[in-house]
């Protein structure tokens, strides 16, 4: 097929092989001019490789520029490094992109909710530098630069501007960290005036806690340092029924890999049931970054009908669908 673009395929831990492949079938049955290249990742291929993320599967990812990523497990408080992190790192995938939408008949405390999370995705306390000063204290060093905060900045509002978005709010606490994350607010201040079309605020990280949890439509774009974007995207995909329904991309200048971030969820591997959703999303964002916009399209109204039409749903909201049950329904309904 003429222009048919390469993707690295990184199925990962738990129920990952289980939704990359109902995710494939999808994208195979839109006939998308793809062609799907595996490699490994993740926890599972450690015994195999010495390491959570191989050497090989990072440059099939630079050569490609583009990947779709199942969920990874790490191990909490010890064992190798994250996958994720150590993808971010490589790729420099500095920009990790969460839109957070209703949806349809998935029953929630809120409706309408459609906001986005920009999170810079290379420094702050994700940096991992800590060490121990003497035993019983370790000092752990939050890194934040003008480079990286302009960055991402610039990223919340040209993707604001692209989207029809409205409003970007930095998120901070330079309340208290008035060097670390004032250099971050001074940053999206500046980049925001390049920008007078959209709408610029600020807010403390715990009030936009305490707001999202009151009235989540009030935010549009909400651009954060790293730490508090890993908090406030999963506190945002709560809203809207988990991180099994919320898509995410990790995007850089040259790459960008889009994954589902819900966890591997070991208890249900294997048995068929996972629900696919958040990585079918995530394939929805790939094909937008690939200019597939059609099939995008009718990826997103397949998914959209069969959850409006609520017949056939995975266990996890309520239904007793199988994960084959649930993408031959979306599949009949492109």
């Amino acid at each position: 097929m003429a222009n048919t673009r390469t993707v690295t395929v990184l199925n990962g831990d738990g129920i990952g092989p289980e939704v990359m492949a109902a995710t494939i079938r999808v994208l195979e049955a839109l006939k998308v001019p793809l062609e799907f290249e595996y490699k490994d990742a993740g926890t599972e291929v450690v015994a195999k490789y010495g390491t959570n993320l191989p050497h090989e599967s990072v440059e099939a990812v630079l050569r490609s520029g583009v990947a779709l990523k199942g969920p990874t497990g790490t191990v909490v408080g010890g064992g190798l490094p994250s996958a994720n992190v150590g993808l971010r790192k490589r790729l420099d995938l500095y920009s990790s992109l969460r839109p957070v939408k209703s949806v349809p008949n998935v029953k929630t405390r809120y409706e309408n909710v459609d906001l986005v999370v920009v999170r810079e995705n290379t420094e702050s306390l994700y940096s991992g530098l800590e060490h121990i000063i003497v035993p019983g204290v370790v000092e752990a060093l939050k890194i934040i630069t003008e480079k990286a905060s302009t960055r991402i900045a610039r990223f919340a509002f040209e993707y604001a501007r692209k989207h029809g978005r409205k409003k970007v709010t930095a998120v901070h606490k330079a309340n208290i960290m008035k060097l670390s994350d004032g250099l971050f607010l001074d940053c999206c201040r500046k980049v925001g005036r390049e920008f007078p079309e959209i709408n610029y605020e600020e807010v403390i990280i715990d009030n936009l806690c305490m707001q999202l949890v009151k009235d989540p439509t009030r935010f549009d774009v909400l651009v954060l340092e790293n730490l508090y974007g890993d908090i406030v995207s999963d506190l945002c995909a709560g809203l809207v029924g988990g991180l099994g329904v919320v898509p995410g991309a990790n995007i850089g200048e040259r790459t960008a890999v889009f994954e589902a971030v819900h966890g591997t969820a070991p208890d249900i591997a294997g048995k068929g049931i996972a629900n696919p959703t958040a990585l079918m999303m995530s394939a929805v964002m790939m094909l937008d970054y690939l200019d597939l916009r059609d099939e995008a399209r009718r990826m997103e109204n397949a998914i959209h009908k069969v959850y409006t039409e609520a017949k056939v749903r995975t266990g996890d909201l309520g239904g007793g669908a199988t994960t084959r049950e649930f993408t031959d329904a979306i599949i009949a309904a492109l």
